[in-house]
């Protein structure tokens, strides 16, 4: 799981945001979309999921930048412009920002205007030399650069924290090739990759013994029962995080304890008992199977950082044909 670049606190309209539910409603299995996880309580609980014993996502990836990163600056080269997607806090890039030379300008892209700003003016105030350029916009589509990137020998994104499996392999190749878009011919991307692993290691994952994840989970239901109006009845489903071997991803689900209606907007829906309500598909890779992937989206693998014990990735990719 991670942090979507989609958010509720995007402008937009009710019957929207009513109408997209309802259309996942009506889906087989039934949808709900992963950014509803994300309100206060919401991304509270998710920085407490990254704090569990059985999530090894974060600080996996942390201790591969901590181990690496200055490995990837001198891969990355001098007067380089840092675009990061998703930024958030930027607890990782912090650990890059030390490490790169000469840094041409930092370029933080969330969708979460007030939260994109805390974390820019934070970041501005450690680093006061740093140009550091914050855009307010959804990287799943298309988005303009500031000008003042221009001056950069070399244009990077930066997407870490495995953001990338939360999307349908279609939507993955689009999200990789609007960074091809953004790189150029001499550019890089620097993007964390979860790692196919014993089915075991992510089913307590994502389910841990604390119940964190699941409170997180029907957080969902709570979010739009407050927004949407539904009557959704948080005790009638159960958490549940299944892997799906043809898929190659993990599953967060909501399962129905009992016959139930729900209403949102102007209809009913009916939820039979034991009935899975889909909320978030988290794929995992082989190096082999995200090279491929990226090759989709004209970009090649040239770099491979790892722990040792293979969970988690940070690869480096530039546009195939420049190596």
């Amino acid at each position: 799981m991670s942090k979507l670049p989609a958010s509720v606190a995007a402008p937009a309209q009710a019957d929207e945001l009513t109408n997209s539910a309802l259309a996942g409603l009506r889906r087989t299995p039934k949808q709900l979309s992963p950014v509803w996880f994300y309100d206060e309580l919401g991304s509270t609980l998710f920085d407490s999921i990254c704090e569990l014993p059985e999530y090894y996502v974060t600080r996996t990836e942390m201790q591969i930048m901590q181990d690496h990163s200055a490995e990837m600056a001198q891969a990355l080269g001098p007067r380089v412009a840092l675009i990061e997607y998703g930024s958030g806090s930027s607890l990782k890039t912090r650990l890059l920002l030390d490490k790169l030379q000469d840094l041409a300008s930092y370029v933080p892209i969330d969708i979460s205007r007030d939260y994109l700003l805390e974390a820019a003016g934070s970041l501005a105030r450690d680093y006061p030399a740093l140009q550091i350029i914050p855009v307010v916009a959804d990287f799943t589509q298309p988005f303009d650069l500031p000008t003042q990137i221009a001056a950069a020998q070399r244009r990077v994104v930066y997407f870490p924290g495995s953001t990338l499996g939360n999307f349908e392999r279609p939507q993955a190749v689009r999200v990789l090739g609007g960074m091809r878009t953004i790189i150029g011919r001499r550019g890089a991307v620097l993007i964390g990759i979860d790692l196919k692993k014993d089915p075991r290691v992510l089913e307590r994952a994502y389910d841990d013994a604390a119940g964190i994840t699941a409170r997180f989970n029907l957080n969902a239901l709570r979010h739009m029962n407050r927004e949407l109006g539904a009557d959704f009845d948080l005790t009638a489903f159960e958490h549940r995080a299944l892997w799906v071997e043809e898929q190659n991803r993990i599953e967060m689900h909501l399962v129905s304890k009992r016959d139930q209606i729900v209403h949102l907007g102007d209809e009913e829906v009916a939820i039979g008992r034991n009935e899975h309500l889909r909320t978030e598909c988290c794929h995992k890779y082989t190096l082999e199977g995200f090279a491929d992937l990226a090759a989709e989206a004209d970009l090649a693998v040239v770099r491979v950082w790892t722990d040792a014990e293979r969970q988690f990735s940070v690869q480096l990719l530039e546009p195939r044909g420049i190596q």
